[in-house]
C-alpha cells in the first residue's frame, strides 16, 4: 500500500508539472502583463516573429514616435508624421523576459542599418526601442551596451531608446499580416526568412503551434 501511495504521489507530481509547462506554452498565466514596443523596419515583420514566441500574449502593428494623433498608413509612409512602424507586444514576465524579448529583436533585424531594413526605406522604418518604464530603459541600454561591448556587428548599432508617448494601432489589414498573406512574395521572401532564423536561434522560446 506505501508503496502504491508512493506511486501515486509520483504520477500526479508529474502531471501538476506537465500542466505547468503546458500553462506557460499556452500563456494561461496572464494576471501580470507587460508590454514592449519595438520598431525594426516594417511591422510586418515583427508582429510574424513576436507571435511564435512563448508568453507573448497579443501582438499588435502600429505607429509610434511621431507627433500626429490617429495617423493613416499613407501618412507615415509620407513621412510628414514622423512616426515608426512598431509593434506593441503584451507579454507575461512570469514566462519571457522583457531583456529575452530584445535578445530576439536585435536577432530578427539589422541594427546598424538608418531607416532602413532591406528594400524598406524611410524614417518610418527606423529602429526604436520605446520604453514605458526606468527599468526598461535601463535593460535595453545594457543589452545595446553589451552587443557593443562583444562586436557582434561590423558598424555601431543605430537604434534609438526613447520614452513611450502614443501608440497607434495600424490599420485592420496590417494586423495578422503574415498570417492572412503567407503566398505574398515579401511574405515567402522577407518574413519568412526572419521567422526561420528565430526558430533556429531561439528554439526554446517557441510556442507549440507555430506559424
Amino acid at each position: 500500500m506505501l508503496y502504491l501511495n508512493l506511486v501515486n504521489e509520483k504520477i500526479n507530481s508529474n502531471k501538476e508539472n506537465i500542466n505547468q509547462i503546458n500553462n506557460s506554452q499556452n500563456n494561461t498565466n496572464t494576471n501580470n502583463t507587460e508590454t514592449a514596443v519595438f520598431g525594426g523596419g516594417c511591422f510586418w515583420c515583427l508582429e510574424a516573429v513576436f507571435k511564435n514566441v512563448i508568453g507573448v500574449i497579443n501582438v499588435e502593428s502600429g505607429y509610434a514616435g511621431g507627433f500626429t494623433q490617429n495617423p493613416t498608413y499613407k501618412q507615415v509612409c509620407s513621412g510628414s508624421t514622423n512616426h515608426a512602424e512598431v509593434v506593441k507586444i503584451e507579454f507575461a514576465p512570469s514566462v519571457i523576459s522583457y531583456e529575452v524579448l530584445l535578445n530576439i529583436f536585435f536577432e530578427v533585424h539589422d541594427p546598424t542599418k538608418l531607416n532602413r531594413q532591406g528594400n524598406d526605406i524611410g524614417t518610418q522604418y527606423r529602429l526604436i526601442i520605446l520604453y514605458n518604464s526606468d527599468i526598461q530603459k535601463e535593460i535595453a541600454q545594457k543589452v545595446i551596451n553589451k552587443l557593443t561591448d562583444e562586436k557582434i556587428y561590423p558598424s555601431p548599432i543605430v537604434t534609438e531608446i526613447k520614452p513611450l508617448g502614443n501608440f497607434f494601432k495600424a490599420e485592420d489589414y496590417h494586423q495578422a499580416y503574415f498570417e492572412n498573406n503567407q503566398n505574398q512574395p515579401y511574405c515567402q521572401f522577407v518574413l519568412s526568412t526572419k521567422i526561420a532564423k528565430f526558430k533556429k536561434n531561439f528554439s526554446k522560446y517557441l510556442k507549440k503551434n507555430i506559424l
